[in-house]
Order: structure tokens, then sequence, then C-alpha cells
């Protein structure tokens, strides 16, 4: 009897303020089936690194049959909660098409997480092996599990990539919006701190440091000051770019242009030509961009920019 009054308080917040799961209707995903659809897809793109007990190479086709049929019945009954969530006409039929489509991806999308494997190891020195990499390095689990999360994400399913991706974030502190369309050889070194935004699009051989945001600068409204879903609100990283630690890049028409470096700390919210360093001069105060000259091997000379040109 001592918790009545807590028990009705509780009752009637839920009742007031939501933040309860569907009874009597549709069931949300699962965050623990949802955890666990998580690791096994690792376990897919990475036989044998994850297990506890070793497997002989004779041993593999069964392993992985056993995966793929644990992933697929998991991730069926996921997804079918998702999209009725979103009241689809037909969820149950719609799953099954969802999951195997998506299974249908492992074999390319394990040769695209194997070029980020090779580029976290060609763009740290500390590394020591491949298998290194695939361990302990974060940056394999965060992007590994947003490239899945992405061919859900395109495939309309609601609710689950943001899951999937919540994952990678909580294990790593790398917020990567399963939306983001990146590029081969990615590289987030040291992962902690980085968000990067559902309408940001990355090149190939883009490499990030800790605390770099792709995010909005701002976004639109409609007349009752709700926010517009599906506008372009994050920046366009080309080709080649290095950014690094602390630097936050923001706007939906931002561009940085293809083998550019941005340095710590800068703030940007304007395009930056292809070929260029931004960084903070000495007093902070200002940015400057040095044109890289690529034909005669001279140093690259200044070129001031005023507070009106950039914002800081």
């Amino acid at each position: 009897m001592k918790h009545e009054k807590i028990k009705a308080a509780l009752l009637a917040s839920y009742e007031a303020q939501g933040g309860i799961n569907h009874l009597d209707g549709v069931n949300l995903p699962s965050q623990e089936s949802v955890n666990t659809l998580a690791r096994d897809c690792m376990h897919l793109l990475f036989p044998g690194y994850f297990e506890s007990a070793a497997i002989e190479k004779s041993g593999v086709p069964e392993h992985v049959e056993k995966l793929l049929e644990k992933i697929e019945r998991r991730l069926k009954s996921e997804v079918e909660k998702c999209l009725r969530f979103s009241r689809n006409a037909d969820p149950s039929a719609r799953a099954r098409d969802v999951a195997d489509q998506t299974l249908g991806q492992f074999p390319a999308l394990r040769s695209l997480i194997q070029t980020d494997v090779a580029a976290a190891y060609d763009g740290d020195p500390a590394a020591r092996s491949i298998e290194e990499i695939i361990l302990a390095y974060p940056c394999v689990l965060v992007v590994s599990l947003q490239r899945v999360a992405h061919v859900l994400y395109h495939l309309g399913v609601p609710l689950l990539p943001r899951m999937l991706t919540e994952f990678g974030h909580e294990r790593t502190g790398a917020d990567v919006h399963p939306g983001a369309r990146i590029g081969t050889h990615f590289f987030i070194d040291h992962c902690t701190g980085v968000v990067i935004g559902e309408t940001a699009t990355l090149g190939n051989h883009v490499k990030l440091y800790q605390g770099v945001t792709l995010g909005a600068k701002s976004f639109e409204t409609d007349p009752d000051g709700n926010p517009v879903k599906g506008v372009k609100r994050h920046p366009d990283i080309e080709d080649h770019v290095t950014i690094y630690p602390g630097a936050t890049i923001l706007g939906g028409t931002t561009v940085i242009g293809r083998n550019s470096v941005i340095g710590s700390h800068v703030w940007l919210m304007k395009s930056v030509p292809p070929d260029s360093i931004v960084y903070y001069q000495g007093d902070l105060t200002s940015i400057v961009r040095e044109q890289r000259n690529k034909t005669n091997g001279q140093k690259p000379v200044p070129i001031s920019m005023s507070q009106a040109d950039w914002v800081i």
C-alpha cells in the first residue's frame, strides 16, 4: 500500500504526458533486440573476430548460415514492428521484403567497410595490424552500423535505422545519422564527440578527428513554428578532405572542396574552395585560406579573409 500514491501519480503522468509504449496497440521495437541485431551484424561482417571460441575455416559456411538465419528472423520481427508503427498497409510482407533486400546488400557492404578498415590502418601510425583496427578501433563499429542502417533508412524503415546507429553512438560517443551519405575509405580517428547530420554527404577518403560536427546552421519552420522535415540542412564534404579536432561545419549549402584541410576548432558556415587549408591565425580572430600549389612546389601563400567573408 505504501506505493499507492506513487503508482497513482505515475499512471496519471502516463495519461497526461505520454512516453509510454503503445499499449493495446502497436508494440514498438525492442531496444535489447535491436542491440543484439547490431552485434550479430558485426559478427556477420567480421566472422571470427568477436566470437568467444575460434572458428575453423571448414566451419565458416555453417557459421554464416546460422548468422543469416538469426539476423533474418530478428530483422523481420523488428522491421514489422516499425512498419506497423508507421501504419504500413501490409507490414508483414513488406518486412520480409526489407529483410531480403538488406541481407542481399551485405556482400557489397562488407567490401565497402573493408575500405574503411584500410583507411583507419593507413591513417593512423599507431595502428600495428588490421586485426587491431577491427577489434579495438571504435570507428569500425560506428561506420559499419551506419552503413547497415543507411540501407534500412533508404528502404523507408522508421525507428530501426536510428536505433542501430545509436548502439554505436552509445558505445563510442560518435553520432552518425543513418541518412548521411558516406563514400569509401572513411576514417574517424578517436571517434568521441563526432556528430554527422542526416543530410550530410561525404566523399571518398574523408578523415575526421574527434569532436568534429557536420551540423545544421538553422532549419526552416512552418507557420506554426514547427521544424520542416526532409530539407537539406548539413554540409557536403568532397573527396580527400581532412577535418581536425573540434571543427564545426554547418549548413546545407556549405561545401568543403576536395583535397582541403580544415584545422582544429575552426567554425565554418560558408563553402571552401578545393585545395584549401582553413585555420585560425594566432589571435584567433580571423581565418586565412592557403591555396595549395601543386604544380611548382612553392610554399603556399596565406590569403587573409575578412570577418565579413567568414562567420566565426
